[in-house]
Formats: structure tokens, sequence, C-alpha cells
């Protein structure tokens, strides 16, 4: 696949920066977005290679701008988020087709329990939907068996939030238990919320709200909602305050640890590791990255710098669930920004897990439970402190 617009978005990000999504796609084959085009095999590979915050931008300028092919672009982009969610996404037709063996969904998303969403996309709700012929594509893709009527279901993403008519007529439709309908702006949110979570598991769960239920119990709404909360609250960097040997009013106040800041130190550690691997990394989750391919995934925690005596320190904490989801990779790694980007540990997975049963153990009251990890240096030697066994230099595994 010629992938000449991921070139110059490499070498010439801070000029992309400032185009829009319909500039852009001008760079990409002859700049027409048609059913199986290099423009679109080009364009999907850009979208899956950007920030989210560029898809919360260019899906903005769709519903403002008067774009000519902005459903089209639309249809990419809402797509690309249905990927960051965590499903797996077929691609739909840009455009209906007269040919009866095609089906003109726009997208097909798949959950790993094997639920699927047969995705509608509007730019607007100003015009009504014919719901019989949303219907009708579920309802083929039943019938030519690549879907199950028990385990599939309609999922509408409009572009406005002010969705009352449409609401009201799908209420009214014979089709109303078979359809969940989201706004643009309300799925964006969904996968901004998923890149500050800390286990898959819990992206998964809020999935489930994309599938249309019955509520007279909220019960599954509430465990979601706890869940959440309790996923956002962990720390998925420091452990310093786990270290009992510690006297914490010796140690230096810690520098303004802003979330801005804080993910400003992380996503330059994340930068100079794609230079080191070669590799783009898109966020999953608040100190999750997996490559664009899936086949390298990658845990980042930072520590602000310690000085302590004659020796610089750094303290981390590592949960099971960062430890399932490298293991879940066919090559992963654990990265450690001790300070700031400038110094970086980065080690392989397999390496860094033979040293887990050895590091201690911080256990909560809720059973859950991290390692906290202290990694020293004196006279520019780096070590990873170990209970009752010796240290590990880790000298090796700095990025240069």
């Amino acid at each position: 696949m010629d992938n000449s617009i991921i070139d110059l978005w490499e070498n010439n990000k801070e000029v992309f920066q400032s185009k829009t999504v319909e500039q852009i796609l001008l760079f990409c084959g002859d700049g027409k977005l048609r059913d199986n085009s290099s423009t679109s095999h080009e364009f999907r590979s850009f979208l899956s290679n950007i920030s989210s915050k560029y898809l919360v931008k260019y899906a903005e300028e769709c519903l403002t701008s008067s774009y000519k092919d902005g459903g089209l672009i639309l249809q990419d982009i809402i797509n690309q988020i249905g990927l960051r969610l965590g499903f797996n996404v077929e691609d739909g037709l840009y455009r209906g087709t007269r040919n009866k063996s095609n089906i003109g969904y726009d997208g097909i998303w798949s959950l790993k329990d094997g639920y699927e969403m047969v995705v509608e996309v509007k730019t607007t709700d100003t015009y009504r939907i014919n719901l019989d012929t949303v219907a009708s594509y579920r309802n083929r893709l039943i019938e030519e068996n690549r879907i199950s009527k028990r385990m599939s279901s309609i999922l509408i993403v409009v572009g406005r939030q002010d969705t009352g008519d449409l609401e009201a007529q799908i209420r009214g439709s014979k089709h109303a238990w078979d359809i969940r309908l989201i706004s643009t702006d309300a799925l964006l949110k969904l996968m901004m919320l998923k890149e500050n979570l800390n286990d898959t598991r819990t992206s998964l769960q809020i999935n489930e709200i994309l599938k249309p239920m019955e509520y007279t119990r909220v019960d599954p709404l509430i465990n979601i909602i706890f869940n959440t909360t309790e996923d956002l609250q962990i720390d998925t960097d420091t452990g310093v305050e786990q270290d009992n040997s510690i006297d914490l009013n010796a140690l230096p106040q810690r520098e303004n640890n802003s979330k801005s800041k804080t993910v400003e130190f992380r996503e330059e550690c994340v930068a100079i590791i794609e230079k080191k691997l070669k590799a783009t990394f898109i966020k999953q989750g608040r100190c999750l990255y997996s490559s664009v391919q899936n086949d390298c995934r990658l845990v980042c925690v930072i520590s602000k710098r310690y000085k302590l005596k004659n020796s610089n320190r750094y303290w981390f904490a590592f949960h099971p669930p960062q430890k399932e989801f490298l293991k879940e990779a066919k090559n992963g790694y654990v990265a450690f920004g001790c300070g700031s980007s400038d110094l970086t540990v980065l080690m392989p997975f397999p390496k860094f897990e033979e040293c887990l049963e050895k590091l201690g153990q911080t256990h909560k009251e809720n059973g859950r439970f991290y390692w906290h990890i202290e990694i020293f240096e004196k006279n520019k030697n780096y070590s990873i402190r170990q209970n009752h066994a010796e240290d590990i230099p880790v000298n090796e595994f700095l990025v240069n």
C-alpha cells in the first residue's frame, strides 16, 4: 500500500497540524474518496496513525464546514473511533449502489464476545432517516450469515446532540429494540475517556452501553459507572507513597504535576521510543499504547526525580492489567520516564517480567494490588532495586 501520506506526516507534522482534513485528503491519491480506491486506503491509513486529538478536530470540521465529501470523511473518522474504542471494524461503502449484491452499511463494529453493530453515520438529523432502509442492511447481513440476529444491533451516529425528532422516530418504529443512537460528540467523549483508563477490560464494559438494552433494572449501568470511577482513581505512575522506608516529609516537594504536564512528559517519552523502535504508537489507555499494526505494545509510566543523600531515585507503580495488556502482545515493552524524557528506560517485557516476583507489592482494601518499582541512580549507573536480591542494572536499556 502506498504510504506517502504517512511519510509526509512524519516528516512535516508542524505543517500538517495547520491543515484542514479536506486539505489533507488532497494529499491522498487523487483526493477523491471512492470505494476500494488507493485514496481511501491511504486516507484511512493516515487516520490510523494520528493521535485522537486530530480525530476530534477533523470530526468538528466535518460538522461545521461545508466540505463536498464531509459526510464520507466523517464516516471514516467514526470508524476509526470505533477502532480506538476496541472494536474490530469493517469499513462499509461510501455511497449507495444499485448493485443488489452490495449492502450499504457504513461500518460493522465487532466486540470480542462476537456481538456486532451495523453502523450508520449521519452528519445531520435535519432529514428523517428511513429506518426501514437501515434495518434492511442488518437483515440482509443476517440472511447472508455474516452476522447473528441474536448478537447484533444497529448503531446510528449523528452529527448533532439535538436528536429529539430522531429519537421519537426510533421509539415509534418497529425497530426500536434493535437501534441505539449516539451523537458524534458523545462518541468522541467516550474515546477520550477510554484513553484515560488503566484497564482495557473497563473500556470493554463501557462499550456495552452502545448495545440496545432494557434498563428497568439499572444495576449494569451502575456497575459500569462504579468500575470506571474506580479505574480512573488508580495512580498508574508513582508508588513512592507505599515505600515505608522513606520519610515522605524529607522528600523535596514535587513540581507542579498538572495533568497537562504529566501528559506532555509521557508523550515526549513515547516520541523518543517511537524513533528507537521505528514504530508509531496509538494511545490505548492512560499509559497504554499499541503500534498501528497492534504487533507491539508499550506501557509507559513516569516519575519525578527525588534526590536522597548521594543518589537520585524514581518510584513507579506497575499494575496487573498492564501486565495482561503486554502479555497479549507479540512484542511488549515497559518504559520508565525518570524525571524527564531525557532519561527513559525501555525494557522488553519478558526481561521485566523476570523481576516482578522480587519486587515489593502494595495491596489495597478493594482487592487490587500493584508492584512498586524503585530505580535509583548513582554516578550515572541506574538500577532497579529488588527485595532480598541483587539490584538489576538497567543502563543497557536507556534510550539514547
